[in-house]
């Protein structure tokens, strides 16, 4: 399947996401099919506590689709510039916003129209003057180099069909120094090939979940270092059937083997102090 075909799929399935909580309704979660309603609970339920979700409109509640809280995760200090990748609603935006106050700056970027419509709104709605969208796309970040604080990131660079360029990207805009903070879905062993072969597990960020190796080694040739991956969820045979509900596969049969495979984890990393804003490891530098 091509870069460009999972690009689609996941725009047309995260507008989807942004009119539906746009109109009231829950986001109807990460994936598609009979499973919509269902695969809400294990990966993105309760990632907020009630005091931030007070802070937030019910709009950027209701179109969260993240795995974790990277917000919380990040550490944000006051006066940094924070980047949000594939910021949707803006939930992770506003409440970053909050944290690094009004001589800090929180982007958004995404590259759903919808998505971005309803993160305006929000943001109107939350008053907030230090906060700024951006449409484009995580492989092609459109800020300079050496230009923010903290990169944070919510389930989100699972989705991409080019983890790698994403990886260069975030390492290029870090400034020397500078935190990678993302919460994702990560692998521990063997996913059958079913499930990496339905899209609609792709865009529910299970079927592009990048094994725990291979994000430590991806990390690692952009030039990052001081990389952890920290569990956050272990999910279950019952959270395994879940994920496969509705999607035409034998959820029995595969559910007991994906057992403890997929978790989520927050996963971090660093820019040096002494890196200039381009990667010069041989994976990226000829």
């Amino acid at each position: 399947m091509s870069t460009r075909n999972v690009k689609d799929i996941v725009r047309q399935k995260y507008a989807e996401a942004a009119t539906r909580a746009g109109a009231g309704k829950a986001s109807a979660c990460c994936g598609g099919g009979a499973a919509l309603e269902l695969c809400c609970d294990p990966i993105t339920s309760n990632l907020y506590d009630s005091t931030q979700a007070s802070e937030l409109p019910d709009a950027a509640v209701r179109a969260s689709l993240g795995c974790g809280n990277p917000t919380a995760l990040a550490e944000l200090k006051p006066g940094e510039t924070v980047l949000d990748l594939g910021s949707g609603g803006g939930i992770d935006v506003l409440l970053s916003a909050r944290r690094v106050g009004p001589t800090g700056k929180a982007y958004g970027l995404d590259m759903t129209d919808e998505m971005l419509a309803l993160a305006e709104t929000n943001k109107r709605t939350s008053n907030l003057s230090n906060v700024e969208f951006l449409k484009g796309d995580i492989e092609d970040i459109p800020l300079p180099d050496n230009s923010v604080d903290v990169i944070i990131s919510n389930c989100v660079i699972n989705l991409s069909g080019d983890k790698d360029r994403v990886l260069r990207e975030a390492f290029r805009v870090l400034k020397p120094g500078g935190r990678f903070a993302v919460a994702d879905v990560v692998v521990r062993g063997i996913v059958p090939a079913d499930v990496r072969k339905s899209m609609e597990l792709w865009v529910g960020c299970v079927a592009g979940a990048l094994s725990d190796y291979d994000y430590v080694a991806k990390l690692t040739r952009a030039g990052f270092d001081e990389i952890d991956i920290e569990p956050t969820r272990v999910y279950s045979v019952d959270d395994a059937r879940t994920f496969l509900a509705g999607e035409g596969i034998n959820a029995d049969a595969l559910a007991r083997s994906l057992d403890g495979t997929f978790i989520s984890a927050f996963i971090r990393a660093a820019k040096p102090a002494s890196a200039s804003g381009a990667c010069c490891g041989p994976a990226c530098c000829n």
